[in-house]
């Protein structure tokens, strides 16, 4: 298996138990625990953190039938660490109050890239 798909599927099983750890944190947490409407947007964030863990997976198994090919490789890669941006700077917001900078509207482009860098590597395999 090549190293770059055991790293998706490592990162990908890793983002969904923080993603189910974060659910469980975000539901059973006192509210002085969040900065105000933090609670909605935490679970936002953690949605969105599943929701690439499970496609990250899906793009490994792409990867692993039709080969490691390049674009579908970077959008994986992208998938990664947009989602890592992405879910820190909105937990930062959520939690703490504390806003980024452009942390988390940088990962959430990044997210995007990746699925139209996917569309691309799809078609042209």
């Amino acid at each position: 298996m090549p190293t770059v798909v055991r790293f998706l599927l490592c990162f990908a099983a890793l983002a969904a138990f923080t993603a189910v750890m974060g659910g469980a944190l975000t539901a059973h947490l006192p509210d002085h625990f969040f900065a105000e409407g933090g609670r909605d947007m935490a679970r936002q964030a953690i949605q969105m953190q599943m929701w690439h863990a499970l496609a990250i997976i899906g793009v490994s198994v792409l990867m692993i039938q039709q080969g490691c090919r390049a674009l579908v490789s970077i959008a994986g890669c992208l998938m990664a660490v947009g989602s890592v941006l992405f879910t820190t700077g909105v937990a930062l917001t959520a939690f703490w109050g504390i806003h980024p900078g452009p942390v988390a509207p940088t990962g959430g482009s990044l997210l995007m890239g990746a699925w139209l860098l996917l569309a691309v590597g799809v078609m042209r395999s």
